[in-house]
């Protein structure tokens, strides 16, 4: 079974900055590729940055300048490093993983979210 466990969430004042951390773990064969989408109560789950196994990035337009997407292949881990966070970047930020088992089958994994509050 994979499980992707996140971390870094947190309250910090608008212009601070976080780091949210996601680590695919158990029997998997390869990674195609890790993102990050954000959540606010009554809105749809959008996607704010992704990186495939190839180092094919996007950052949503709301986001770029101010945060970046890396991830280590090796680890199946990525990151989010969120500067100049601003008051509408307040969301739970979900990792997600697409993953290729040992038969060959992809699979789409979720985390469970990692609560993001800027104050302003």
């Amino acid at each position: 079974q994979v499980q992707l466990v996140e971390s870094g969430g947190g309250l910090v004042q608008a212009g601070g900055s976080l780091r949210l951390s996601c680590a695919a773990s158990g029997k998997m064969f390869s990674t195609n590729a890790m993102g990050w989408y954000r959540q606010t109560p009554g809105k749809q789950r959008e996607l704010v940055a992704s990186i495939t196994s190839g180092g094919s990035i996007f950052h949503a337009d709301s986001v770029k300048g101010r945060f970046t997407i890396s991830r280590d292949n090796a680890k199946n881990t990525v990151y989010l490093q969120m500067n100049s966070l601003k008051p509408e970047d307040t969301a739970v930020y979900y990792c997600k993983a697409s993953l290729t088992n040992g038969s060959g089958t992809r699979s789409e994994y979720w985390g469970q979210g990692t609560q993001v509050t800027v104050s302003s």
